[in-house]
């Protein structure tokens, strides 16, 4: 090998060797079990064989203030913490909700409140701290009046209190500010947020960013992503600098009639989410919205669960299970990805390892497949629509010629991760 290819190559191995490590991107599921008497543990085992790494729940204050002035952990609450540890499973706790000792249930704006609220904080965040990765302050604080400065004030200002009072803990976690709504986002909570510094004390904003009961076309996953991309690029320039994004709560419900899905479509949805999710470097992890289905199929609310009422897995878990491990293993590749006429084409790779991940939210149509090298037999992919056949031989062979592989490929809403085998570690980022 002439000398200064040798060297370039060496260069370029040594930069990837000593880049610094991205923070990996966070699978989450909102569980609704810490406050439930039944044991988590086999349901916690169903979530780390599916690949998620984080667990959102509720540490409610009424909860942990049976009395007034009298604070306690419910049992039931350091047994989920642990187990969620045993299976690999990092805690997310929302603190919040009010307290029937202070106000009636009150937000805490008043000194009052805001004292005993404190104080609460101070002791959850205390009593679980070997336990617990990330708390979020309050629940949906925006959704009572998500456009009035006083309001977003008030809160910035109790994310200050709280952040202080937790980072007095000897573990260190993220705090998270907001769970902003979309009418929040859309009516600029999160924007007067960042531009009272609420970011000197949050390590990032939480969003709620739903929108499965928006217009037809605005509701699908590559729509959102075009608006979460819109609401990005404002709260970069109001701060100044990049926003981690933390999405506690996302999804898609499977329910009956009004803004409801199929099971299929849903899992198609969950798969593309959170792909799409990964080409925004600020997104730093989603949370599905729900772990169970209720019992009433028409509230969508009762229907955004990986599983049905009698916890049979859904088709969303499944696919969740497929996709996992693509979600952790690799990285977006911005620079060799495409979208056109609703084809999305998306690159990530792991070192020299490549993959495509394609469906359409378009018609069913075919589209030609490039490899990375040269490639024998036929094309293996995984089908998030068929999660349990893992990888296999689609059948459809490898095109060669003048050095280039190519291969024809039909696309549908279910995304594809096609391997397009080991590129040259030279050419490879």
């Amino acid at each position: 090998m002439p000398r200064p290819l040798l060297m370039l190559l060496l260069a370029s191995l040594f930069y990837t060797a000593c880049a610094p490590a991205e923070e990996p991107f966070i699978i989450g599921v909102a569980t609704d079990l810490m406050n439930k008497a039944a044991s988590p543990a086999r349901t916690l085992q169903l979530l780390e064989d599916a690949g998620v790494d984080s667990v959102r729940d509720d540490a409610w204050w009424p909860v942990a203030e049976p009395q007034r002035g009298a604070l306690r952990i419910d049992p039931a609450w350091q047994t989920y913490v642990s187990k969620a540890r045993e299976h690999r499973l990092r805690p997310l706790l929302v603190l919040g909700y009010g307290s029937p000792f202070y106000d009636n249930y009150a937000k805490p704006r008043q000194p009052q409140v805001r004292d005993a609220f404190g104080n609460y904080v101070s002791f959850v965040s205390r009593e679980l701290s070997a336990n617990v990765d990330f708390y979020e302050i309050w629940n949906e604080w925006d959704k009572e009046n998500p456009a009035a400065e006083e309001f977003s004030l008030d809160y910035s200002q109790l994310v200050e209190d709280s952040a202080r009072r937790i980072r007095q803990q000897k573990k260190p976690q993220t705090i998270l500010a907001g769970a902003v709504t979309s009418q929040g986002l859309d009516l600029g909570f999160a924007d007067r947020l960042i531009e009272s510094g609420v970011l000197q004390h949050a390590d990032g904003l939480s969003l709620h960013p739903f929108v499965y009961c928006r217009h037809d076309e605005r509701r699908t996953p590559e729509r959102w992503m075009a608006w979460l991309r819109w609401i990005d690029s404002d709260l970069r320039t109001l701060a100044a600098r990049p926003v981690p994004l933390y999405l506690s709560r996302m999804g898609w419900p499977s329910n009956n009639g009004k803004c409801g899905l199929s099971e299929q479509t849903q899992a198609a949805y969950l798969a593309r989410s959170f792909f799409l999710a990964q080409t925004l470097p600020d997104i730093k992890g989603l949370w599905w919205a729900g772990l169970f289905d209720g019992s009433d199929r028409r509230d969508p609310q009762q229907n955004f669960g990986l599983f049905r009422e009698d916890l049979t897995p859904k088709p969303a878990y499944l696919t969740l299970k497929a996709i996992s491990p693509t979600l952790h293993d690799y990285r977006y590749d911005p620079e060799k990805s495409r979208e056109l006429d609703g084809n999305y084409l998306l690159r990530f790779a792991r070192g020299t390892d490549q993959v495509l991940v394609a469906w359409t939210s378009a018609a069913s149509n075919t589209v030609r497949v490039d490899a990375s090298s040269m490639q024998r037999g036929n094309v293996q992919l995984i089908d998030s629509s068929q999660p349990l056949k893992g990888q296999f031989d689609s059948g459809i062979a490898w095109q060669c010629n003048d050095g280039r592989c190519t291969a024809q490929i039909g696309l549908d809403d279910f995304p594809k991760i096609i391997s397009l085998g080991n590129k040259p570690p030279l050419f490879a980022q």
